[in-house]
């Protein structure tokens, strides 16, 4: 969606201050390969036509004045300030990027941001990477500045890491710029190599947002990265060169599943699987074989739920009733886990149907109505036909 023709961007420039500039950063939903990423694994998602937009003007001084649309929050820090740090709030997104892009060299003035999203909060579909994305696209315009793409990802990363302090590997801010229209993108997160991957034009990318998100979700997701890092420490003793899960075939986990805990051994074996998913998933598209994309998006969801253990039940019971629709070829959770949103691949035909007996089910067993977002595959915010 063009920021032309986005009642969200529409709204957002009404609001800005003159001689504001305007970026956008659309989220995206992964079709497979979750929790591959910061394992220097494969990973398959696509940016969908909700986004974050951030109107920014610059300042006379070096401050950073934050405004939510959204939450109603205004949050001020200054850039001149090194022990001006994190404050554990939406703000460290924006301040963490600006202070990322100071770190690189790039001269960023003090600047006032006004912001704002269609992209539901907290869902997994990327909302903060989106904010990153937009954020630094729109700060870079205030600098008369470029960046690379890959290198505004990589400082994306480095500021949620390093500032706001989540784990979170390179998917999401690769995602969100360099997604095609149409397509998803297969991307290698060791090397950044990364292609297009057509969808086929009668399908639609259907979110199913639970509602629930709960409140273990932080600290398990920091809890499987630590996990993923004992097992690699449990195959490199084995076999020498292994550095990443990246490098483990199942053949190795074999080889250590007598001597590994059985749960670390779980864990292993979804990201080398998955690993190998995303991999046959986007041959299969490809091909046009639909048949094998609904039954490797299937066999994700269950490995994200047995071996990972990051799916719930609310999730699994969305997976279950779209699995059951006519039109509907493949169905998993997507993003971190523990509540959140599933991803379907429906044909377009069937979605009206898909969406009442999704609805009717989902109320009937969980008294929650669901967030159904019926979405198409966007381009990046670098290929974006508006930029900042």
């Amino acid at each position: 969606m063009t920021a032309s023709r986005s009642p969200t961007a529409g709204r957002l420039r009404a609001r800005a201050a003159a001689g504001s500039v305007l970026a956008r950063a659309p989220g995206r939903v992964n079709l497979v390969g979750e929790h591959t990423d910061y394992n220097d694994g494969f990973v398959l998602p696509a940016a969908i036509d909700r986004s974050t937009w951030v109107a920014a003007r610059r300042r006379d001084d070096a401050k950073l004045v934050m405004r939510s649309d959204d939450l109603g929050e205004t949050v001020t820090v200054d850039l001149a300030a090194p022990g001006d740090g994190a404050r554990g709030a939406w703000s460290d997104y924006p301040h963490g990027l600006a202070r990322a892009l100071v770190a690189s060299g790039i001269p960023v003035p003090g600047a006032d941001l006004r912001i704002a999203s269609d992209l539901p909060l907290g869902a997994g579909l990327s909302s903060s990477a989106a904010l990153l994305v937009a954020t630094g696209r729109a700060l870079l315009a205030l600098a008369g500045a470029t960046v690379d793409p890959v290198e505004l990802a990589l400082l994306c990363r480095e500021a949620e890491n390093g500032f706001v302090g989540a784990r979170s590997g390179i998917m999401d801010p690769v995602a969100s710029l360099l997604c095609e229209r149409g397509s998803a993108l297969l991307l290698d997160c060791r090397s950044l190599g990364h292609r297009p991957v057509e969808l086929p034009g009668d399908l639609r990318i259907v979110v199913c947002n639970s509602l629930v998100r709960h409140e273990l979700a932080t600290g398990e997701y920091n809890r499987r990265r630590a996990e993923c890092e004992a097992g690699v420490a449990s195959l490199a003793r084995a076999r020498p060169g292994i550095v990443a899960l990246r490098d483990a075939t199942l053949a190795d986990l074999g080889a250590i599943r007598d001597v590994i805990d059985p749960v670390l051994f779980r864990r292993c074996r979804h990201v080398v699987t998955e690993n190998r998913r995303v991999l046959d998933l986007a041959t299969a598209l490809d091909a046009g074989h639909l048949s094998a994309v609904g039954t490797l998006m299937g066999e994700s969801h269950a490995s994200l739920r047995d071996d990972f253990e990051v799916s719930c039940a609310e999730l699994d019971l969305l997976v279950e009733i779209a699995s059951g629709v006519p039109g509907v070829i493949g169905a998993r959770m997507t993003g971190g886990g523990f509540g959140g949103c599933t991803v379907q691949l429906v044909r377009s035909e069937a979605v009206d149907a898909f969406r009442h007996r999704v609805a009717t089910v989902y109320r009937r067993e969980t008294g929650r109505l669901p967030e159904i977002l019926v979405c198409e595959a966007s381009a990046g915010a670098a290929g974006d036909a508006r930029p900042a």
